[in-house]
């Protein structure tokens, strides 16, 4: 699978850097400023989820609604703390093996595609400092439609003039691998086989396909 594929379409969390504890740390500010707590285990619902669907849950946790406008309003506040929190971001964070990985997939001539929900994802990429790595990148302002839906990642294929059955996608979320799936590719699952027990290959992170 991994010897015979053309694309490799990479999650931008939890696969290539661990910024998801820097969202939680952002949604949880939110949600104590509208009075209530928010908690890593309520956190878990939100992984590879958009951001007004993320803010949905939250305001489900905390029994509240509010109408659109104000919804609104609040992500972007949410989103401008978890910037702050990113700007701090270095070549540091990258997950383990990450870099090696990427640079041997090029070495082969294998296409590299981003597929993320994020809308913040190039920015990410830049102050990792390995945006060259990638042959394309497909975020959260290119496609409509979130994970489960496959839209990213057939989005990624076509960008990288690839047909969906020559790439593989790396996924830490459930919905994700489900989103890789309905797109016709394989998936390898990053994190824990009874979570990602839908995808084709399970590793704990890209340092064990080295």
């Amino acid at each position: 699978m991994l010897q015979n594929m053309k694309g490799a379409i990479f999650d931008l969390d939890g696969v290539i850097v661990d910024t998801a504890k820097y969202h939680f740390l952002a949604w949880a500010e939110l949600a104590r400023e509208l009075g209530f707590e928010f908690t890593e285990e309520d956190n878990e619902r939100l992984k590879g989820v958009s951001r007004m669907r993320s803010l949905d849950i939250l305001l489900e946790v905390g029994g509240l609604d509010f109408p659109e406008e104000e919804k609104i309003a609040m992500a972007d506040k949410k989103n401008k703390l978890y910037v702050e929190f990113i700007n701090k971001l270095d070549q540091s964070e990258l997950l383990p093996g990450v870099k090696e990985y990427l640079t041997g997939l090029r070495e082969r001539g294998v296409g590299i595609a981003l597929g993320s929900a994020s809308k913040n994802a190039m920015f990410i990429l830049d102050k990792l400092n390995i945006t060259d790595l990638f042959d394309a990148v497909v975020d959260g302002n290119k496609v409509s439609n979130a994970k489960p839906d496959p839209e990213v990642f057939l989005t990624g294929a076509v960008e990288l003039k690839l047909q969906p059955e020559e790439c593989v996608v790396f996924e830490d979320a459930e919905a994700g691998v489900e989103a890789g799936k309905a797109a016709g590719m394989k998936v390898v699952g990053i994190g824990k086989p009874e979570i990602l027990k839908e995808a084709d290959l399970v590793v704990a992170g890209l340092h064990e396909l080295l």
